[in-house]
């Protein structure tokens, strides 16, 4: 990640100007967004404007330490502490361092912090994949809970807890619910095995996702499969096949 927009925090007119020149000799694409003297501009102007990707700050500035900016407002991005004093290094990188250079600036000294700046946002952005998926697996996944269908002039929900099994049929999706009736949903199974609840919920087959609660029989059907027997409908055959069988059964036992 390149460097764009910066922030020159210098209350010495000299300094801030040759600092602003490095700056833009090492980086020639850069955009200086402004050049703020004081702990009260600073703390105004960040209060006002997008953050840039890095802020230069003098730790002495003329109404006192640069540290006080933290205490009145949220510095939302990197900096790069700069003064002629050694004294403050330490408590410099309590406050979002990512280095600390002593004046005089030499050239080869900034263009070293901005390569660092540059090399951990290159890092950061390439884990950013990695942890959102990490916090999508961490995260409790949410279930589809209900249906809300068509009836009459308007509509009506279904429980899915009240829902036995679906079945697909010529591109018509059913679900048959515990007390005799049926609903056309509009999900085929591909979709609707997303949002079941995995505990719940098991696609038998091409045509099949049935809830455990409505097992009433599991059978040993030919060659290894399995045949289910459910509640309220002991009419219907779902098979499993014999490389299913085995996920059926640790789902059953669970």
């Amino acid at each position: 990640m390149k460097i764009k927009k910066i922030v020159i925090i210098e209350d010495e007119k000299p300094n801030a100007d040759r600092l602003k020149r490095l700056l833009l000799d090492i980086r020639p694409g850069v955009e200086i967004l402004a050049i703020l003297d004081s702990v009260k501009e600073s703390v105004a102007w960040l209060a006002l404007h997008e953050k840039p990707d890095i802020i230069m700050m003098d730790v002495r500035l003329a109404d006192g330490l640069s540290f006080e900016i933290f205490n009145h407002i949220e510095v939302k991005c990197p900096v790069i502490f700069t003064t002629a004093y050694d004294e403050y290094a330490v408590r410099a990188f309590k406050y979002n361092s990512i280095d600390y250079l002593l004046k005089p600036i030499e050239k080869e000294e900034l263009e070293t912090a901005l390569n660092r700046y540059e090399l951990l946002m290159r890092e950061v952005q390439s884990l950013n994949p990695i942890i959102e998926n990490l916090l999508t697996q961490i995260q409790p996944k949410e279930f589809r809970n209900r249906f809300l269908l068509p009836y009459r002039d308007g509509y009506k929900t279904v429980i899915v807890s009240e829902i036995a099994f679906f079945f697909s049929e010529l591109n018509t999706t059913q679900a048959h619910l515990f007390n005799g009736d049926f609903e056309i949903v509009t999900q085929p199974l591909e979709k609707l095995e997303q949002q079941l609840d995995p505990k719940h919920f098991f696609r038998a087959n091409r045509q099949y996702i049935i809830n455990m609660d409505s097992v009433a029989q599991v059978q040993n059907y030919f060659n290894g499969k399995l045949k289910i027997v459910l509640k309220k409908y002991p009419d219907r055959e779902v098979i499993i096949s014999r490389e299913k069988a085995p996920q059926f059964k640790n789902w059953m036992d669970y």
